[in-house]
Parts: structure tokens; sequence; C-alpha cells
């Protein structure tokens, strides 16, 4: 396939782009930058600025986008605002963009997240379950409304509700290690809450594969099977390290460090569950968090 991705220098695009060329894919990235867009295997555009290179867009099988402002980090007004424009005006130019071409891609596999159910403590969440309330919730309804432009043109839209990505180069777990190994890390707030989360392996294999699962449609939950709680993920991590885990946070101390972020990522409870990845066959290759710790690290 002749794929086209965007948000490919983030965390997940960064390991994706080496594992579809080792398929025997052709990628082509999207940049915001008009001299890597020089080079061939590049296209230019600018959300920001409503620009994009259409005819760079034709002639591709797929696109995966992943591009959008980084969550993490203390949530200002400005903050917010990034988040969310970031998702869907650059989801809203990609799509329009690919339903007016005239070779239109077979399949857009596009980034959402788990946050999109809001606060569920623990009730089992799969792709039917109706979007939650709260911040991400409200943004990832607004990104995957925006991708539906595309399923509009014909295009098959797969609409990833990602959940927190595990990997020693990003993302939460890198944030989570300093205090782990020095043995101050503990729960945090009442540890009940679910966590849902998914090996970079796993994520990577897995987009891979739902860009030739023809049946492969709409949202698509991509978390791991291994549903476990706050207390459960940082007992495990503690373990891997061969640490203890006592000095728990409390629900106060996370939202004076962390302002609104604490109750949108760290205290919310979401228990997805991978109910369209099994029934499409899709083999986790890091199914157990225990053992996908210890791999890690």
């Amino acid at each position: 396939m002749k794929v086209l991705v965007t948000g490919s220098s983030g965390l997940v695009g960064s390991h994706l782009l080496p594992l579809l060329k080792s398929k025997g894919h052709t990628v082509t990235r999207l940049v915001r930058s008009k001299g890597k867009a020089s080079a061939g295997d590049a296209v230019y555009w600018n959300p920001d600025e409503g620009e994009i290179d259409s005819a760079g867009l034709e002639c591709h099988d797929g696109v995966v986008h992943l591009a959008g402002e980084n969550v993490a980090g203390r949530w200002t007004e400005e903050k917010k605002a990034r988040i969310l424009e970031s998702r869907v005006k650059g989801t809203e130019l990609l799509m329009k963009a690919l339903a007016g071409l005239q070779s239109k891609p077979g399949v857009v596999v596009a980034a959402s997240g788990v946050g999109y159910y809001g606060d569920r403590g623990d009730e089992v969440l799969t792709e039917e379950s109706p979007q939650g309330k709260g911040f991400l919730a409200h943004v990832s309804g607004r990104w995957e409304n925006a991708l539906d432009i595309g399923k509009g043109a014909g295009i098959r839209v797969v609409k990833l509700r990602i959940g927190m990505v595990l990997s020693l180069e990003g993302g939460a777990l890198k944030q989570m290690l300093i205090p782990f190994k020095l043995g101050i890390a503990g729960r945090i707030g009442s540890g009940k809450q679910y966590w849902s989360w998914i090996s970079m392996e796993d994520i990577t294999e897995g987009i891979c594969y739902l860009l030739e699962a023809k049946d492969a449609d709409g949202p698509v939950n991509m978390v791991s099977p291994d549903t476990v709680t706050n207390e459960e993920f940082t007992k495990a991590l503690a373990s891997a390290l061969n640490r203890p885990a006592f000095i728990p946070l409390p629900e106060f101390a996370a939202r004076a460090v962390f302002g609104e972020m604490a109750d949108e990522l760290l205290l919310t409870s979401t228990r997805a569950v991978p109910v369209k990845l099994t029934e499409l066959g899709y083999n986790f290759s890091s199914p157990v968090l225990t053992k996908t710790l210890r791999k890690i690290l």
C-alpha cells in the first residue's frame, strides 16, 4: 500500500513509519515544513493557516492520521484551545481535501481517544457505549465528527479510541519512571479508577492490521484486553522496577500539581475493552500488563 501519515514525528508515528516500511508499504509524510515537503516522501500542510497540498494527496491507498497537540502539561485555557483546535481544524482540513480527490484513499485510520467515554467508574466500555462528559469527551466527539467528512465521501474511516500508550520514550510511563525508581510513588487518589492502556508494539501493529482489515470501520478501542485499576497499574510498575509503591498521591495533591488535567487523565476511570479488535481477529503481542512492563523495562 501507499500510505500517507500525519503526526509522523510523534511518539506513535515515529514507531509506525519504520514498521510500515518493513512490511513493504510506501510511506508519505504530511509535514508542516515546506523545506521537508520538497523531499520526495513528504507533502506540505499547515492546519493553522488552512493550507494543504491537495495534489500531493492523490493516489494513496490509505491514510493514518495521528496529528494533534500533546495533552500532557498543565491545562490553561490556551492549552485547551490548542488541544481542541489542533484536532478539529486539522482533521476537517485533511478530510475535506481527501474527499475532493480524484483518486481517494480506500481507508483512513485516525486517532481519537478513550477520553471519549469520560469518567465511567467500573462500567465496561465497548465501542457501542455512548459518549461521556468532560473536556476530553467533548474534544473526542468533535474530532470523530470531523472524520465523518471522509465517510460521507465513501472512504472507510476507522476511529482509534486510544488508551495510554506505554513507552520509555514518552507519554505517561516515561513521566512516572523517576518517582517510581526512587520509591516515592504509589496509587493516585483512591486507586480504584481504571486506566486503559496499550503497548507501543500493539498500537503500531494494530494500525497496520486495520489498514488492511476490510471489515474494520467506525470506532475501535485501541486498548489491551487486560483492564486494570490505577492501584493495580502502580503495583505492577513498582514490581517491574523492584521498588516499593506505598506513597499515594492524594486527589487534592494531584489537582494542585496538574490542575484540570488531573481530573481528566489521572483520576478519571475508563474501563474500555477491545471488542472490535478481538472480533476482527487481531492477536495482541502484549496483552498482560505485568509481562508488558517487565518487557519494556
